[in-house]
């Protein structure tokens, strides 16, 4: 159950860190709002330096959930893993004492074989 919850936490912390992401402008978009280009809404909905640092510490607390949320699945599987048996120690022993030589029915028969019928390319 809380595999699942931290799963779904982290699947909406990936999406929404992308959408944040991309709704940042880049550091050369400041020059163009300098002369005039349309700077002067956003400035006035998130405050006078605009949205990127509102933007920034959601995208870094973002951030923080998500490096946690993945350790924790880590973790939690890493648990879950450690109380398994492993398949290799369960596999018998002596599975990998078989002999070729010594057991007549692992020789293989030309008869076994499947037949490849001749191809005779006269054509050329």
């Amino acid at each position: 159950m809380l595999i699942s919850i931290l799963t779904v936490v982290l699947l909406m912390t990936t999406i929404s860190i992308i959408v944040l992401v991309l709704l940042q402008q880049g550091k050369g978009a400041d020059a163009g709002a300098a002369f005039g280009g349309g700077g002067g809404s956003s400035q006035s909905v998130f405050g006078s330096r605009g949205s990127s640092t509102f933007l920034s510490r959601i995208t870094a607390m973002l951030a923080v959930v998500f490096f946690a949320t993945s350790l924790g699945l880590a973790y939690l599987y890493m648990q879950i893993n450690q109380s398994n048996i492993s398949v290799t120690s369960q596999a018998p022993s002596n599975s990998l004492d078989v002999s070729l030589g010594n057991d007549p029915e692992a020789v293989v028969q030309e008869s076994d074989l499947p037949s490849i019928p001749d191809v005779v390319d006269d054509e050329r």
